[in-house]
């Protein structure tokens, strides 16, 4: 029989998710990584040459020539937020890593947010998880179990005669 890839994959301790992620500058270098692979590219003109701007805190890519602006996490499920990067990366990997489901409630408690912050972003990553799978079309040999396909309905214990009208 061969071997299943899903279960036997290579798990990722929270040791070693820590020393790749546990401060934001950390996390913004990643995130800028899988955004643009070969460096920032200006989604209007397609431009490579651009310039660093910062507004307060936040690291803005302005095109230098077109002039458009392009934040880290505009575009993302990031934009808006007030969490740091890290909250959000932390709840990447406990909702991922975990077997069974993580309640909204752990993931509160594990992050050190309010329920509410933490059910909006289980809910983000829910959504963005969903939309990608959605988008998959099953193809090959597709097998189901358990499941009940075709026959008939289930018909109440009212004899026949009681429904009729006239």
């Amino acid at each position: 029989m061969a071997m299943n890839r899903i279960q036997f994959q290579q798990v990722m301790s929270l040791g070693n998710f820590l020393d790749l992620y546990g401060i934001e500058s950390q996390c913004a270098a990643a995130l800028e990584k899988a955004r643009w692979h070969n460096g920032f590219i200006c989604a209007k003109g397609q431009s490579k040459s651009h310039c660093i701007v910062w507004h307060g805190k936040v690291k803005t890519f302005q095109c230098n020539h077109c002039r458009a602006q392009a934040t880290l996490t505009g575009g993302t499920i990031f934009h808006a937020t007030k969490l740091p990067l890290v909250i959000w990366f932390r709840a990447m990997f406990f909702l991922t890593q975990t077997k069974n489901n993580v309640s909204a409630l752990e993931l509160a408690r594990i992050l050190g947010v309010c329920y509410q912050t933490a059910w909006r972003i289980k809910y983000k990553f829910m959504q963005v998880i969903h939309e990608r799978e959605f988008a998959t079309v099953l193809s090959g040999r597709l097998e189901i179990d358990d499941a009940y396909l075709g026959g008939q309905r289930f018909r109440s214990m009212i004899p026949l005669f009681k429904h009729e009208v006239g």
